[in-house]
């Protein structure tokens, strides 16, 4: 009976320590996409390079595309 008792309480104390760790790690772990849309707000490589210059054509609210100009 006490050998029993002995390894319930044993592996009792072993899964709280295995849940314990998985909801620690759900907790402090950081996203993907967060650290994406942060690193980007830090330095906006990508987004500067979206804007088009007043040089350029714009895309048109009617969704046409200018033709390119030749050089």
């Amino acid at each position: 009976m006490k050998l029993e008792s002995l390894l319930l309480r044993s592996l009792f104390v072993a899964c709280l320590t295995v849940c314990g760790l998985v909801i620690g790690a759900m907790l402090v772990k950081t996203p993907s996409a967060v650290r994406l849309a942060t690193d980007a707000a830090a330095a906006p490589v990508m987004g500067a390079a979206l804007i088009a210059p007043a040089s350029h054509c714009a895309l048109p609210p009617d969704g046409v595309v200018c033709p390119r100009q030749a050089s």
